[in-house]
């Protein structure tokens, strides 16, 4: 067949439960595909890991499949997961288990050799790429189980294997990578989570799980199955290929995949072709993720009731601090309350006050009890939120790289033989493209207030203690001025906790868009994150919420 059909069922730890099944019973498809891991996925298995060791993988996969495999190996739809995380070994003998107590012949494969020895860490993964995948396909596999590889190589495996591509074929590689990053986050790319949801058919409601055709040459269309919710558009599509991601350069295991070369096109409802994706060798290392305990924090929320907001909310912290001490400490008064209401909680601000600390016991109820003990000697209408409670281990998440040639990928095929995975013979040293500044923008000849909203959308989201931030134009006519009017200076105006960060600003031309990559954002990661919206999720709605002068000449 010309045509690979690859579909997603799963886009973290925790995804829709059916999506499995509905995505087996919805219509044709050659693989399905299911993304577990992200950053906080892995610290979570680390901590199973350390109360049972043969634990480590996603166990919601191994209930789902229970479900599903034997449809999927009647109807011949492969099966490829990172679900493995910390742990494919353990997984894959599950499946296989799995399979025995059904009555099911299932031959399984697995890929390992991402985990990296470091001591001193709770988990520490390369991001490993997808010819070890291929290699298990091509032994027969029904299923694939994976640790931490790229999430795109879950599709890009997949299409090795069918179209039997070479580490030379760089352009197929990278146009399957951009395949692979748009389904990756299931129903993202089908209306989830997208700016204008209210102009979905079905308001986003529910959103059907996408699929992508990979073509032998690596374009690919994007699309979802008959009669499901959402809807694939040229806006879905973009919203998602925006997300998580820096500058052009997009790296990879496999192939740098120049998001400057996307092109996309509406080729029929809910279908959309990706195509003109150009691809350059990899750099020569790995990206590696390490997650450590960073010691243990705990919680409490005051509500600050009608007058005197500031005042209320110094009383409570010089009596947390007096009572506690100040190390570890943070405070953040969120001013949700609105003048002369006759309702309490909109007359009501909230002061959050949080405690990290490497010992256990002061974060804990030391903290909580000192919170409470305050109910009947603080502020008028002192109340709190939460009750008093004991602390939690916190995570810190970091990067770094590891030569490609240090890193053991094999493949484990279905017989138990295992095959080492080469690394590339070819790389290169990534060029970081330049992050460019707006040019000078012409006055309008008339303007108008309202929200950015109404011009463009946007979609937000960490990597770490960093946070991207991607914002397309609508139409063509908006995107020039959205090219030269949102500056870094604008972006730190309108969203002003950026102003004192390191701020990245790339332009997209061919999505009408323009990315922000905004540096220690969310300090030490989400697991340690403070901050009301820990992964920057809401970030870009926050920008678009932000009234500003339009021009009139572009219509909204």
């Amino acid at each position: 067949m010309s045509v690979l059909r690859i579909g997603n069922a799963s886009g973290f730890y925790g995804d829709r439960f059916t999506a499995w099944r509905e995505m087996l019973d919805g219509g044709e498809l050659d693989v399905l595909t299911g993304d577990y891991l992200a950053e906080l996925t892995m610290l979570i298995l680390g901590r199973d890991r350390m109360r049972d060791p043969s634990l480590g993988y996603a166990k919601t996969f191994l209930r789902q499949a229970e479900g599903v495999l034997g449809t999927a190996l009647e109807r011949g739809v492969t099966l490829v997961t990172n679900a493995g995380g910390l742990n494919p070994a353990g997984l894959a003998d599950a499946i296989r288990s799995l399979g025995d107590r059904l009555g099911l012949q299932v031959r399984v494969g697995y890929v390992e050799g991402d985990a990296i020895q470091r001591p001193d860490a709770l988990t520490a993964n390369a991001y490993l790429g997808a010819f070890g995948i291929a290699a298990c396909l091509d032994a027969g596999a029904d299923v694939v189980v994976t640790g931490r590889v790229t999430d795109a190589s879950l599709v890009v495996g997949p299409a090795v294997a069918r179209f039997g591509w070479t580490r030379d074929d760089l352009d197929a590689l990278a146009g399957a990578t951009v395949a692979g990053h748009l389904i990756e986050c299931g129903a993202q790319v089908t209306g989830g989570n997208f700016s204008f949801f209210t102009e979905l058919p079905d308001g986003g409601h529910r959103p059907g799980f996408p699929i992508a055709e990979l073509h032998p040459d690596g374009s690919s269309v994007l699309t979802k199955h008959t009669g499901t919710g959402g809807a694939v558009t040229v806006e879905t599509v973009t919203a998602q290929l925006l997300y998580e991601v820096g500058g052009p350069d997009y790296l990879g295991p496999d192939v740098v995949t120049r998001l400057d070369t996307v092109r996309l096109e509406q080729e029929g409802p809910d279908r959309v072709r990706v195509s003109g994706v150009r691809g350059t060798p990899p750099p020569g290392t790995l990206k590696v993720g390490v997650n450590n305990l960073g010691g243990f924090r705990n919680s409490m929320t005051f509500v600050l009731c009608g007058l005197d907001i500031p005042a209320k909310a110094a009383l409570v912290r010089g009596q947390i601090e007096e009572s506690v001490g100040t190390e570890g400490l943070e405070f953040t008064l969120a001013r949700t309350d609105h003048p002369d209401t006759g309702d309490t909680e909109a007359a009501s601000a909230l002061l959050h006050v949080h405690l990290r600390d490497g010992d256990k016991s002061r974060a804990g109820r030391a903290f909580s009890a000192a919170a409470v003990e305050l109910a009947l000697a603080s502020y008028p209408g002192c109340t709190l939120t939460t009750l008093p409670g004991d602390a939690t281990p916190y995570g810190v998440f970091t990067a770094d790289t590891i030569a490609q040639d240090e890193v053991g990928h094999v493949a484990v095929l279905p017989s138990g033989e295992r095959v080492p995975i080469a690394p590339p013979t070819v790389t290169a040293t990534p060029v970081e493209a330049p992050a460019r500044e707006a040019g000078a923008v012409p006055a309008p000849a008339a303007t108008r207030r309202g929200p950015l909203g109404e011009l463009v959308g946007a979609r937000s989201g960490d990597k770490g203690g960093d946070a991207n931030l991607g914002v397309w134009a609508r139409t063509d006519a908006t995107w020039p001025w959205l090219r030269d009017w949102l500056t870094v200076e604008r972006l730190a105006e309108l969203l002003p906790e950026t102003a004192a960060l390191s701020v990245e600003r790339y332009e997209l031309p061919n999505l009408r868009a323009v990315n922000f990559v905004i540096r220690g954002l969310l300090g030490q990661g989400v697991a340690a994150s403070t901050r009301f919206d820990p992964q920057a999720k809401a970030l870009g709605e926050l920008l678009r919420s932000r009234v500003v002068d339009l021009p009139t000449e572009v219509p909204a």
